[in-house]
């Protein structure tokens, strides 16, 4: 009997679980093929959040693989798992990485983690994890398999998690389509499909000259193919002809063995012709495709069959849907052939329907009296099955659905992105998790969804000749508009039709990158996103507008800022792929315009507390209308979820910094012209309109000069403050008790501290409640182990910088480099100049490969430029550190955008406010001066150093000093 991995623990935060869950369908993505390899065994995953569990759970019950994921916290999972390897030494356990960067974490901790038997990289998707159980599988049954059923062997020579968690996946996917090819081609029996199947080639994994000699000595028969790097260890030490080594050895044995010699070292293509292999560059921008050609190219499982008593095949189900449609109409001697011998549980198991699967598994034909009840029996099941597990998920396009906000509604296959899966788990906390418990006089929603897989992306690119485009061409205008002229699948455009004959209030069509807003890699407003009036009279018209919003969503993957992003994280463009979440927006018509009563940004850690606030009670920024206007971080108003009553500033303070604009859907723009970007279908007002509307009522109050006092309310005569003192102070509605329980509920479930967008709908319903719609989520941190920093054990005169208000926790090294803002020709009328000249010493930073250290006044990535340097992030992507100080007439201020926060803290990057006037914190400008000048402009100096800066991070404490070397 083939051993089969049929139990997995698998240990990780609640909401890594829901991430690899591939929103919420865990069965049918996650394990996408699985069920083309064992028609009747599927693995059950057991899911555990901590060590205590995770062991219980190991002495309890028999597990095949054991499988943690490393996030935020990097010490649990490698100590866990050398209890692990004390008590079960059988037991193959893998850790699997958030991040390509946490490999040097790990590899540099190879003594503590000895106890992993193999590192595997999460990339966005979940193949990864079929690639994890084919794996061990494979590694167990080969040698039974090639001894008896003379299977092939493909032997992959890899010693990078990056690189084979990328690449087995792939190889386990050529494999399946030709294991698929040739069963489509047999039309023998049942017994004869799964032999086959099972007789599919081994891949066996090597990550040093040792083991993989040992594989080609052992298996020489049956080698199939081999795919080699060049550089890996031999005889325990790295050897940079490794891979050329293992080719001729391997030739040796089997003279005409396929072999591919990848390496990131262009100079390596020649040798490897010279040995008659294929070559692939490792830092070709389509790696992925590079190697799955050159693979297929080598080497040149599902369905429900439905047949009557004789083996006739008389239908055919490729989903659950058809399936249960294909059920209502065969024939009553079709259903009685597949009921006797099991056949309807057997695929349930197989696809992963486990619950509907074990409901009719007990049951015999014998149990029913007639066919027709049989019949009904299954119908109901499936149907009540399909019903429950749809609640809170996606679900597979069905028109009917789409008018229903409790689902989300695929509208073609593959991966929803970062920010979509972000989306999707909010629509199953909702719906799962009964928040009127805690705040029971308002209603927590979400906005009807609807999601475009990565699939119709890759289509699009494929259908319509794009790829060499992307590649090459650099000119965004030249790329958005051949995305404009080229077409999207005819499945899509039918159901985008269906869909705008049920959604006829403004859209929102939302970019959701493969990466965008996941777990530690952040790509938070780099991609575009178009607000939609949707309001035109014509409906071929509507339909044009939306496809046109999803063309200019996809193209924005290869704007000149979504390059320099990917590049500065050592991404290759073409692993970036885009989803699409469609969503009605929130809000009510106001004449012309349309908008939420208040929207707004909220994060569970607050890096900027003042005067009685902490840090781990979060903070929260609002104002009224859409919010664009917050995320850009424009003046908002800014209060504490624990305490809303408190108010941070003085009247005076709080009158200067109202909202004086607001952000509308201006339904004017009937054919808005999207080449203007983001603001195609807005409206920018002045904050009047709004009371003229009627909607400022329980959100402003009016300040009084005379006696500097705000008076709640618009009733007295004076200028209007944005505070929301009748909802804050007075509980017109519960928002800041619902923004605490739902920032406690989705930081617990994704393990990190988060960060939500929401809208509100004042308008009571019959309930009389309020409506607060959670718009999207995203993870803030990706931080190190607790980092302290000692003070009394640094030499005072070493220190360069020290802050009492910093972001990011450990150690930052190596760093050479200093680009500061100079403080005798600095100008704050000349921002927008200085933000250009900083993104041009960034490039040449990303040019070099050289992290630095930036420093300036005010608040970087601000809006306003009259408060800080608006930079966006692509525009300081490689600074390891940046330093926000105040000068005179140049206080900080408290504001912030929102996307660029995110990034700076989700890739800790360290971020630092030096503010003497009231703190201790201060810089060192005359250590800078001495320094050598790199380049110096108008406004900027480039320093370096002749030895390395040490930049240490306190995230507990918010200490942060940097050092000079000693």
């Amino acid at each position: 009997m083939p051993f089969k991995v049929r139990e997995i623990l698998l240990v990780a935060t609640l909401y890594d679980a829901y991430s690899i869950e591939k929103e919420g369908r865990f069965s049918e993505h996650v394990l996408g093929e699985y069920h083309q390899l064992s028609l009747t065994s599927l693995p059950r995953i057991t899911g555990v959040s901590n060590e205590q569990e995770a062991m219980e759970q190991l002495r309890s019950k028999h597990f095949d693989l054991v499988i943690l994921m490393m996030g935020a916290d990097k010490k649990s999972p490698i100590g866990l798992s050398c209890q692990i390897k004390n008590e079960f030494t059988y037991i193959p356990t893998f850790l699997l990485l958030n991040n390509n960067s946490d490999i040097e974490y790990v590899m540099t901790k190879r003594s503590t983690t000895r106890h992993i038997d193999k590192v595997f990289v999460w990339n966005g998707k979940s193949q990864v994890f079929f690639a994890m159980i084919k794996h061990v599988e494979d590694r167990i049954n080969v040698e039974n398999d090639t001894s008896i059923g003379m299977v092939r062997v493909i032997l992959l020579v890899e010693d990078s998690p990056q690189y084979y968690s990328r690449y087995l996946p792939i190889l386990y996917n050529i494999v399946l389509e030709q294991t698929k090819r040739i069963i489509d081609d047999v039309s023998t029996d049942e017994l004869y499909r799964v032999l086959k199947l099972r007789a599919r080639p081994k891949i066996l994994l090597a990550s040093d000259y040792e083991e993989a000699k040992e594989i080609i000595d052992r298996y020489r028969d049956f080698m199939l193919c081999m795919i080699t790097d060049v550089t890996f260890l031999k005889d325990g030490k790295e050897d940079d002809e490794a891979g050329f080594k293992l080719v001729q050895y391997a030739r040796e044995n089997t003279r005409y063995l396929p072999t591919i010699i990848q390496s990131s070292d262009e100079n390596n293509a020649h040798r490897a012709y010279e040995l008659q292999s294929t070559f692939i560059n490792k830092n070709s921008e389509s790696l992925s495709q590079d190697f799955k050609s050159f693979i297929t190219h080598f080497l040149g499982f599902g369905n429900f069959i439905y047949r009557d008593n004789k083996g006739k095949i008389i239908g055919t189900a490729r989903s659950l849907k058809e399936f249960e449609k294909q059920l209502l109409k065969i024939p009553d001697e079709s259903l009685l052939h597949h009921a006797r011998k099991d056949h309807f549980s057997h695929w349930l198991m197989a696809r992963g329907e486990i619950q509907a699967a074990k409901i009719l598994s007990p049951h015999k034909v014998s149990d029913f009296d007639t066919p027709k009840k049989i019949r009904d029996y299954m119908l109901d099941i499936i149907s009540k099955f399909r019903n429950e597990q749809d609640k809170g998920k996606i679900i597979p396009f069905d028109k009917n659905a789409i008018s229903d906000e409790a689902n989300i509604v695929a509208l073609s296959e593959g991966s929803l992105g970062g920010k979509g899966r972000g989306i999707a788990f909010i629509n199953t906390l909702i719906y799962n998790y009964d928040f009127s418990q805690h705040i029971p006089h308002i209603h927590v929603k979400a906005p009807k969804t609807l999601m475009i897989g990565i699939e119709e992306f890759e289509y699009f690119i494929d259908r319509n000749g794009l790829k060499e485009l992307v590649l090459t061409e650099k000119d965004y205008t030249k790329i958005k508009m051949a995305f404009l002229k080229a077409s999207l699948t005819d499945t899509l455009v039918k159901r985008l039709k269906m869909v705008l004959e049920d959604f006829r209030q403004p859209l929102a069509v939302r970019s959701s990158g493969l990466f965008e807003d996941s777990l530690i890699q952040p790509f938070a407003g780099i991609f575009e996103t178009y607000i939609l009036p949707n309001n035109h009279p014509v409906a071929k018209t509507r339909l044009q507008q939306l496809m046109d919003a999803i063309k200019l969503v996809y193209a924005s993957v290869y704007s000149e800022t979504a390059r320099a992003y990917v590049e500065a994280i050592n991404y290759k463009i073409d692993e970036e792929k885009m989803a699409v979440v469609l969503q009605e927006v929130v809000g009510n018509k106001y004449g012309n315009y349309f908008y939420p009563h208040i929207s707004g940004v909220a994060q569970s850690y607050n890096y900027y507390p003042v005067s009685h606030m902490k840090p781990e009670e979060g903070y929260v920024v609002a104002a009224v209308g859409l919010g664009k206007y917050v995320v850009e971080g424009e003046k908002a108003f800014r209060f504490s979820p624990k305490y809303p009553e408190i108010e941070i500033n003085s009247p005076k303070d709080q009158y200067k910094n109202s909202q004086v604009k607001f952000f509308a859907v201006d339904l004017q723009k009937t054919e808005p012209d999207l080449l203007e970007g983001d603001i195609a279908g807005l409206a920018r007002l002045e904050i009047e309109e709004a009371e003229r509307h009627d909607t400022l009522k329980h959100c402003a109050s009016v300040y009084n000069p005379d006696n500097d006092q705000i008076i709640p309310g618009l009733t007295h005569y004076g200028p209007r403050i944005v505070n929301f003192a009748n909802i804050l102070k007075y509980d017109y509605i519960p928002l800041s008790k619902t923004i605490e329980v739902v920032l406690d509920v989705v930081r617990e479930a994704m393990g990190s501290p988060v960060e939500i967008e929401f809208a509100v709908d004042l308008n009571k319903d019959k309930d009389g409640m309020a409506s607060f719609y959670l718009l999207q989520i995203k993870p803030l941190l990706g931080s190190a182990s607790d980092y302290n920093v000692n003070m009394d054990k640094i030499k005072k005169d070493s220190i360069l910088m020290f802050s009492e208000k910093g972001m990011g926790n450990g150690i930052i090294k190596d760093i050479y480099d200093v680009i500061y803002i100079d403080p005798a020709s600095f100008n704050k009328a000349e921002t927008v100049e200085i933000a250009k000249e900083v993104d041009q010493f960034n490039s040449s930073m990303i040019a070099e490969k050289k992290k630095y250290i930036l420093i300036g006044p005010g608040r970087w990535g601000t809006r306003d430029r009259w408060i800080g340097i608006p930079v966006t992030w692509p525009q300081i992507s490689n600074a390891a550190a940046i330093i926000e100080t105040s000068l005179e007439d140049f206080p900080l201020d408290a504001s912030s955008g929102s996307h660029f926060f995110h990034n700076v803290t989700s890739m800790n990057v360290g971020y630092f406010s030096v503010q003497p006037e009231v703190s201790k914190s201060y810089i060192k400008y005359d250590k800078l001066e001495e320094q050598q000048v790199v380049k110096k402009t108008k406004y900027i100096k480039h320093v370096r150093f002749e030895k390395p800066l040490k930049v240490r991070m306190d995230g507990k404490k918010r200490i942060s000093v940097i050092t000079l070397a000693e």
